[in-house]
């Protein structure tokens, strides 16, 4: 059995948050594979049901971020899981929108809620840091972590939260590389620059983007046309 718990504060006020993006994606596996209705246990919310013939449990803390190690601990100890039975889906700052990386272990890297389920669950768990950009400031990191996505965002968002449940089966086998290569190529960074058209062969760029003009006249009669042919060893 695993545990896959998706960190983000309870109510309507933080639905939308950046800081929910990993209830969102919860919500998205939870859709896409048809688990049971969500329930009150563990001081969060929690669904049942298989991906890829595994039997999984979804968690959607409902202590507030800061506090997320309560019910995701709580969770595991009723369950006898380890630290290897785990995989959390979180907001990352330091990752560009649209941009998933996992990792098992490591630091907090300034995340209350990584912070709270280190100290209950231990620190050898799967991390799916899902990217929200950062503002540029320090100042403006709490407003934009628990500020709304922009209407914007939707256009990247709504298609990652589907490849994050449509390819959930890799998460779950442990395809770490596998699940994160799928989801890369469902969609396009907002920020990734669309490639150029290659130039023809034999042809550069610079080449390429210059209009042809017109070939230049030469003149049959008159002084130019007689300099010419002294230049070049016409005849007269």
């Amino acid at each position: 059995m695993l545990l896959i718990a998706g960190l983000g504060n309870p109510g309507p006020k933080h639905e939308n948050n950046r800081h929910n993006v990993g209830f969102m994606a919860a919500d998205a596996i939870a859709r896409r594979h048809s688990f049971s209705p969500w329930s009150r246990k563990f001081q969060g919310l929690v669904a049942e049901g298989r991906i890829g013939g595994e039997k999984v449990l979804l968690i959607k803390p409902q202590t507030f971020m800061n506090l997320s190690g309560q019910s995701v601990g709580e969770a595991m100890r009723f369950h006898k899981l380890g630290p290897s039975d785990l995989i959390v889906l979180y907001d990352e700052l330091d990752l560009a929108p649209a941009r998933v990386r996992i990792k098992t272990g490591g630091g907090a890297g300034g995340h209350n809620g990584i912070r709270s389920i280190d100290a209950h669950c231990g620190k050898d768990y799967r991390r799916v840091r899902i990217g929200i950009g950062h503002p540029g400031i320090k100042e403006m990191v709490s407003p934009h972590v628990l500020g709304d996505f922009a209407k914007a965002d939707r256009e990247w968002l709504e298609p990652l939260l589907d490849a994050i449940a449509d390819h959930a089966g890799m998460l779950v086998s442990g395809d770490d590389n596998g699940f994160m290569n799928k989801v890369s190529l469902a969609l396009r960074g907002p920020d990734e620059p669309k490639a150029a058209k290659p130039a023809p062969k034999g042809q550069s760029h610079i080449r390429q983007a210059r209009p042809k003009g017109p070939a230049a006249q030469v003149p049959e009669s008159g002084p130019m046309a007689a300099m010419l042919r002294k230049l070049f060893g016409g005849s007269d």
